[in-house]
């Protein structure tokens, strides 16, 4: 009599008997309503983690763009003497490696006014050449050129203050700054009216609604500079080695100088994105949990159901491992196909999510992501991809893991008690 074969583990039958079990019969509808729960859970789940954390991404991104874009990665203050030197020092900075660019500035608040109405500005005076350099103004300009720049007196405004004090190029806006000429009755304040050169839009609402830009020169005259400058923005290759940078500054510069790099102009803001980004993934997490629990609970109802089907099995030759294992395929079928639809629906989202807040703001007659409230004009969405596998991996283990206890219920089933009660 020859011995009987065993079978490998997943073997034909195992896979075969997992998926009839996934087909629920019109009586174990609960069972099936149960798993497709499960499968919606880890969907919705896995698809809002890639989504949420894309847009979070998106948003640290492109703010990080805008702002580095316009203001330097190192800003160099003048110690002990005010900085009447900053050309040479500009040119010595310039010559540094790495160093993409050293602007000398003069930084001021007025008051921008037209016959439309007034708002609060910053004024930055700058060379011609330097702000040409700057790419996210040069590039961006949407009314007149920034030909000549220096020549005259004109200004570069940004789109919404345009918008706001209904200015086009070539019309004039009145700036109005606090301390002006100095005269027996005090200090008056310094009215002048400039033509608007040129409207630029970064895209970003809280720097194209208060940026001013006038040439250096005219700035000094108008906030009353001694032939010197506020500070000089450095930009340089690669911000993320800004250490490396700093110390060649400070070399290279010649003169006693102050500088504050980029990550300390900005602590705060991006440590709470930071924060943010950690709370939402821990929070989001829960959901993917909330749905693996789904499958424990529907997978613990199944064998509960097939207790016959299993001592049935059991007497005709299947091992404990078997029966574990069809199981085990049945509760991680769910969990690997909702996953995998998620992460195409999460991609899917991120791909398109501009024009999917266009059409829920044209649907709803709203204005979501408000430019005033985020900054930014439009929703970003940068997927990582060693993110998004992160929470693949996530989702495809705490699918597996759920299946492990009901499949060892399962296995220990006694055959003898499991017939005895049907």
């Amino acid at each position: 009599m020859s011995e009987p074969v065993r079978t490998p583990p997943f073997a034909a039958f195992e896979w075969l008997l997992s998926g009839r079990y996934l087909r629920a019969r019109r009586k174990e509808g609960f069972i099936s309503v149960i798993a497709g729960f499960s499968f919606v859970g880890i969907m919705l789940g896995v698809a809002t983690l890639i989504i949420v954390m894309a847009v979070m991404n998106g948003f640290r991104k492109e703010l990080l763009d805008k702002i580095l874009g316009l203001n330097g990665h190192i800003l160099v203050q003048p110690l002990e003497r005010p900085l009447t030197d900053w050309k040479e020092v500009a040119d010595r900075i310039n010559g540094a490696d790495g160093i993409r660019l050293a602007a000398p500035v003069v930084d001021g608040q007025a008051l921008g006014s037209s016959a439309f109405g007034a708002s609060g500005v910053f004024v930055r005076g700058i060379r011609s050449a330097d702000l040409n350099n700057l790419t996210s103004i040069a590039k961006n300009i949407k009314q007149g050129t920034l030909e000549g720049f220096d020549e005259g007196q004109g200004v570069a405004i940004g789109r919404r203050l345009a918008d706001q004090l209904s200015l086009h190029a070539g019309d004039n806006i009145t700036l109005v700054a606090p301390k002006g000429a100095v005269t027996p009755m005090g200090t008056t304040p310094r009215i002048k009216p400039y033509k608007v050169a040129a409207v630029f839009e970064i895209g970003m609402s809280e720097y194209d609604s208060t940026f001013v830009f006038m040439p250096l020169a005219e700035a000094q005259a108008y906030f009353n500079r001694n032939n010197d400058v506020t500070s000089i923005e450095v930009y340089t290759n690669n911000p993320d080695k800004i250490d490396v940078y700093r110390k060649a500054v400070t070399e290279v510069a010649g003169r006693p100088i102050f500088l504050v790099d980029w990550r300390q102009r900005n602590a705060t803001f991006f440590n709470a994105l930071q924060v943010e980004r950690n709370v939402m993934f821990l929070i989001l997490t829960l959901i993917v949990l909330v749905a693996a629990l789904n499958i424990v609970s529907g997978l613990i109802m199944l064998v509960k159901d097939k207790g016959a089907d299993i001592a049935i099995l059991r007497t005709m030759g299947a091992s404990q491992g078997s029966i574990m294992r069809i199981f085990l395929i049945t509760g991680a079928a769910i969990g690997v196909v909702g996953t995998l639809v998620g992460f195409g629906v999460g991609l899917l989202v991120c791909m398109n999510i501009e024009a999917i807040r266009q059409f829920i703001s044209w649907m709803t007659s709203t204005e979501l992501f408000s430019p005033e409230l985020y900054f930014l004009s439009k929703l970003p969405a940068e997927i990582d991809v060693g993110e998004t596998s992160a929470v693949v991996i996530m989702a495809l283990t705490l699918s597996f893991l759920a299946t492990l206890y009901p499949s060892w219920r399962a296995a220990r089933l006694d055959p003898v008690d499991a017939l005895r009660y049907e």
